[in-house]
């Protein structure tokens, strides 16, 4: 699965990790849908660090569609609940 932060790039992440980037999706919802601007902060910065830990970045000149987008660090709540579906930012 490609994943990308927007304004990092692209990141190659493994099926058998998205179990654990799930977990940290629901605790970023969580916090958004509860206002906490203190949780979301947490929850994003946990969600981005994971992908980036996880994921193997691609090159800059290899241009393949992503399957996720995930919003930069220093998104505001407000940005990110206008970017989450019913399932979250990442669907599963």
């Amino acid at each position: 699965m490609i994943v990308r932060i927007l304004g990092e790039g692209q990141r190659r992440v493994d099926e058998a990790a998205i179990d654990g980037l799930n977990a940290l999706d629901d605790k970023l919802v969580a916090a958004v849908e509860g206002g906490d601007d203190d949780a979301f902060k947490a929850a994003l910065a946990a969600l981005l660090d994971q992908v980036r830990e996880v994921g193997t970045p691609l090159p800059d000149d290899e241009i393949v569609p992503s399957d996720l987008v995930l919003p930069t660090a220093d998104a505001s709540l407000a940005e990110v609940r206008e970017l989450l579906g019913d399932e979250g930012l990442i669907p599963g």
